[in-house]
């Protein structure tokens, strides 16, 4: 696992590795002496108390037998998977295909009760279409060369919008004028998404900005983030997924959403930007 562009995920590390750290040192072992009980070479233990490498539950079981901490081990070994779970390679996450990472994200809605949502790109998975969603992924899959279980998953990305429509949940979602213009599909296929996106606009579960090409940026445009109750940020880069936990991360995702609230255009004015959309697809 690589260093993650994401600060909260580097400082969970940091933070393991400190424990790792002073595990050792309590237990007066140097870290020659520590690499031999554990039957490593020395670099290792130097890089993971560097946090350059995320150790493996292996690992932790060994450097607990080491020190004589073995009652540890499960708490440290569940710290770790916590750590890794914040950055997540999208390969990784579709190494079998997207199915169960769109049930995953059905879960975290599910108990969402209002999410902030920017896009620069797409539509967010609850207000695509079936049509959309197919040619979306057909060309995620064929980028990453993972398994195409396509009709799969866009069955489980459709079945996220029921929240749009069940229980008490609240979508503030806040797009560039860019997502109406990407012919991300064909012609006949966009008109379907943006139409859709009009119908859903009046739902008492939405607010749907739009901030227009020639809105005075007070923020730049962002990669897609998603955010949770305030209690987690959801970044999507083109290589994974980045999860935020730190509070003054997730007040940053804030800050710069509530300034990309201000550029936006809500009501008729939105729904103008969008029949635009619609009538230059021809």
């Amino acid at each position: 696992m690589t260093a993650s562009p994401s600060s909260s995920a580097q400082t969970a590390r940091e933070a393991l590795a400190v424990r790792l750290t002073h595990l050792r040192k309590d237990a007066g072992l140097t870290g020659k002496e520590l690499s031999a009980r554990c039957g490593w070479h020395p670099a290792k233990t130097t890089r993971i108390q560097k946090a350059a490498v995320l150790p493996s539950d292996a690992d932790i079981c060994a450097w607990c037998t080491a020190c004589g901490t073995e009652d540890q081990a499960e708490d440290l070994i569940a710290t770790a998977r916590a750590v890794e779970s914040m950055y997540l390679e999208w390969r990784r996450l579709h190494k079998d295909g997207m199915r169960k990472v769109q049930e995953g994200w059905n879960t975290l809605h599910d108990r969402t009760r209002v999410c902030r949502v920017y896009v620069s790109n797409v539509p967010p998975g609850f207000f695509q279409t079936p049509g959309f969603a197919t040619a979306l992924m057909e060309q995620i899959t064929a980028f990453q060369g993972t398994p195409n279980d396509i009709t799969e998953a866009v069955a489980a990305r459709i079945a996220r919008s029921r929240f749009l429509y069940e229980g008490d949940h609240r979508y503030v979602v806040l797009m560039e004028e860019s997502v109406l213009r990407f012919r991300t599909a064909d012609s006949e296929t966009m008109r379907g998404q943006l139409r859709h996106l009009l119908a859903v606009m009046p739902l008492a579960s939405v607010s749907l900005g739009i901030i227009p090409f020639t809105a005075q940026r007070t923020v730049w445009p962002l990669e897609a983030f998603y955010v949770h109750d305030d209690t987690m940020a959801v970044v999507e880069t083109l290589t994974a997924e980045i999860r935020v936990t730190q509070p003054r991360e997730i007040a940053d995702y804030a800050k710069a959403f509530a300034s990309l609230q201000q550029m936006a255009v809500y009501g008729d004015d939105a729904r103008a930007l969008i029949h635009t959309a619609i009538d230059a697809l021809g």
